[in-house]
């Protein structure tokens, strides 16, 4: 019964820690499709290109979001054609090098931590992207062409009135308004994406709260002393778990006073917030499990190799303020959380 309440405390407050986020993500997915031209994705971030992965990570270090916020924005390059590389690089460099990641990383550890946190984030991203276009290649779908449909043809809705006078290239079947429309924001945003996802959701938050009420909280302090299953370890608790790359910082920094080296807790703050169960779950649902097998082996032996020579050739990486925040639950995070329930539970049981 008190492993029962305390699942349950769990749930709430990783769906207070992650809904008005996701909420927001979703939203600003939804503008992004009214005011980013159709082909712009699929120009810049679609094909197996090494161009195409590194657009992807800078494209995504500027953005202030979060782990569970990107999820919605990465579902929505796919949709408008981005590579399977270029994705997954978005997913890894923008919940870790976000603005508001950076400043706050500083605030905790200095510059020196915070640049090398920055570069071996954006490292990994182009890593990951480029082995999945390299090993995960996509077939090319054929495109579709309008000369072997008769004159006045209809298919599923569409009608397709042939002329004379119009060519391949200037006839087109889309029907989007030139104008701005709140209405199509939110369509997008939740009958769209968060439907494409909701599943995952539901299904990564209740593995997240089984692991936190089952994982001895002091499991870490008696292997402090060796490193190699220090890092091994940090990488088996940090994956499954919601951590957000800010805050998860006064954990990191937790540690660090508790012992652990700055290795052990960068490894922390760069594979929690790319590996979370919740962010898996949707690697797999769009990708594949051999994608998410690639995904998170890379990011783990990654994360290890950037630790062990932060340990062993950085010196002076130490803690520069710690204040034990203990975050609360605000309204806003409270109806945030109800309305992403309801969200979830609609289109996960929702007859199709």
């Amino acid at each position: 019964m008190i492993y029962l309440k305390e699942f349950l405390e769990n749930i709430y407050i990783l769906l207070n820690a992650m809904s008005f986020f996701i909420l927001i993500g979703l939203l600003i997915a939804g503008i992004l499709k009214q005011i980013i031209p159709d082909n712009f994705v699929s120009k810049h971030l679609g094909g197996n290109s090494f161009i195409s992965v590194i657009k992807a990570t800078f494209l995504g270090i500027p953005l202030p979001v979060c782990s569970c916020s990107v999820i919605p924005l990465a579902k929505s390059l796919q949709k408008e054609g981005a590579s399977r590389g270029a994705v997954q690089s978005f997913l890894i460099s923008t919940p870790i090098t976000g603005v508001d990641s950076i400043i706050a990383t500083y605030s905790f550890f200095g510059w020196i931590f915070t640049i090398y946190r920055v570069i071996t984030s954006i490292i990994i991203a182009v890593v990951v992207g480029l082995i999945e276009n390299i090993f995960n290649k996509e077939v090319k779908k054929p495109k579709f062409r309008l000369n072997n449909i008769p004159k006045n043809q209809t298919i599923q809705g569409i009608s397709f009135i042939q002329n004379s006078s119009c060519s391949s290239e200037c006839c087109s079947t889309s029907n989007k308004s030139d104008s701005f429309s709140i209405k199509n924001v939110f369509d997008y945003a939740f009958n769209v994406l968060f439907k494409d996802i909701a599943k995952s959701l539901l299904i990564g938050v209740i593995i997240g709260a089984l692991f936190t009420t089952f994982l001895p909280k002091e499991i870490l302090s008696t292997i402090y002393n060796n490193r190699l299953l220090t890092y091994i370890l940090v990488i088996v608790i940090s994956m499954p778990l919601y951590v957000c790359a800010t805050s998860s910082l006064p954990v990191a920094a937790a540690f660090m006073l508790s012992g652990m080296s700055p290795g052990g807790a960068f490894i922390f703050l760069s594979a929690g917030p790319a590996t979370n169960s919740v962010t898996m779950g949707v690697i797999a649902s769009m990708f594949g499990k051999r994608s998410l097998i690639v995904y998170t082996l890379t990011i783990a032996l990654l994360s290890i190799l950037f630790g062990y020579l932060l340990d062993n050739y950085i010196d002076s990486i130490d803690v520069l303020e710690f204040n034990g925040m203990k975050e609360g639950s605000s309204v806003i995070d409270i109806i945030s959380s109800i309305i992403m329930v309801i969200l979830m539970l609609y289109y996960t049981f929702k007859k199709r």
